[in-house]
C-alpha cells in the first residue's frame, strides 16, 4: 500500500521587510508542525520579504538569503523535519553582464538538514519581469524524497499545464507550490466583474491540475489581515477529493493533513494519464511555438 504522509502548510503573514519577524513566526509555526508528527512543512513564497521590489531596503535584505537558508537547515536537522521554506529571493552577480540578478527560489530541506530540490522560479508573473531572473528554458526537475518523487513549482508557474507535464512525465507524485498570490492580483475591469476572481482562479485551477495529472498538490500562499487583499486558501489538494485542507480565509494559520497517496493510485487506474504520457506514440509530443530545425 501506497504511504500515508503528515504534512503541514504554513499560511504567513509576510510583513513587508520584516525578515527576522517572519522568520521567527515561521520557525514557530514549523516546530508546531514537528509536534503534530509531520513529516513536511511547507511556506509561502516571498514569505520573509514580502514583494516590495522597489522599496530600497529589499535589495539588500536579499543579501541574507544564506543566513536564513542555514538556519531553516538547522532547524530541519534538529526537528527531523522536511521544509520547503517557500521561497527566498537571492541576490547573486552576473558575471556575463557584470550586474546583479535576483532569482526566486525554492528549495527543498531533508529531514536532516541536507538540500535535496532546487527550483528557481521560471514563469514570472508581470510586475516582477522588470525584477527577476526567470530559470528559462532549464528543464523542470524532480527530486527524490523522503516523501516519494516531489516536483517544485513558485506561484504563477500553475497556471501552465506544461509545467506540470514536465515534472509528471519524471514520475512526480507531489507538485509543492508555494506563492504569493493576492486578490488584487487582477485588473480592475476583472475585479469589477468578480472581487473574487482570483481565489476562483486559484481554487478551480488547483483542483484542476490534480486530476489532470493524477497527483498531490501542495500549496502554501501568503496571507495577512482582512481587507488587505490577501487571498489565503493555502491547502493540500488531490484528485477524486478536492481539498484534503483548506485554510479558507486569509488569515495565518497552519494546517495539517494525512496525505493518502493511495488516492492518487486510484485515480490513476480510472484515468490512466501517466499510461498515456509514457506510450511511445503519444499524440502530444512536441513543444508549443517551437519549429525543428532543418
Amino acid at each position: 500500500m501506497p504511504p500515508i504522509h503528515k504534512v503541514a502548510v504554513i499560511q504567513l503573514h509576510c510583513k513587508p521587510l520584516q525578515l527576522e519577524s517572519n522568520h521567527q513566526r515561521a520557525c514557530a509555526f514549523i516546530r508546531s508542525a514537528a509536534t503534530q508528527g509531520c513529516e513536511l512543512a511547507v511556506l509561502p513564497e516571498y514569505h520573509l520579504t514580502n514583494w516590495v521590489p522597489k522599496d530600497p531596503k529589499f535589495l539588500p535584505a536579499c543579501d541574507q538569503w544564506q543566513k536564513y537558508l542555514s538556519s531553516y537547515k538547522s532547524l530541519a536537522k534538529e526537528l527531523k523535519i522536511c521544509i520547503v521554506p517557500g521561497t527566498i529571493v537571492e541576490r547573486h552577480k552576473d558575471a556575463d553582464k557584470n550586474e546583479d540578478k535576483l532569482l526566486n527560489v525554492a528549495y527543498f530541506i531533508n529531514n536532516d538538514g541536507e538540500i535535496i530540490g532546487k527550483y528557481v522560479k521560471k514563469n514570472l508573473w508581470l510586475p516582477e519581469r522588470e525584477h527577476l531572473t526567470s530559470s528559462g528554458r532549464d528543464v523542470h526537475e524532480v527530486f527524490d524524497t523522503p516523501l516519494g518523487k516531489v516536483g517544485m513549482l513558485i506561484c504563477w508557474d500553475l497556471a501552465f499545464p506544461e509545467a506540470f507535464r514536465e515534472l509528471i512525465a519524471q514520475g512526480a507524485k507531489i507538485i509543492i507550490i508555494p506563492t504569493f498570490w493576492t486578490l488584487n492580483d487582477c485588473i480592475p475591469e476583472g475585479l469589477a466583474r468578480n472581487p473574487s476572481a482570483e481565489a476562483l482562479f486559484l481554487d478551480s485551477t488547483l483542483t484542476a491540475r490534480t486530476y489532470e495529472n493524477t497527483c498531490a498538490i501542495i500549496f502554501a500562499n501568503g496571507g495577512g489581515p482582512p481587507g488587505r487583499g490577501y487571498a489565503g486558501l493555502s491547502q493540500v489538494v488531490v484528485p477524486l477529493v478536492g481539498p484534503l485542507v483548506r485554510l479558507g480565509s486569509a488569515a495565518e494559520g497552519i494546517a495539517v493533513v494525512d496525505l493518502d497517496l493511495q488516492i492518487l493510485e486510484d485515480a490513476e487506474r480510472n484515468y490512466q494519464v501517466r499510461a498515456d504520457l509514457a506510450r511511445h506514440d503519444w499524440h502530444y509530443d512536441y513543444r508549443h511555438s517551437r519549429k525543428e530545425k532543418l
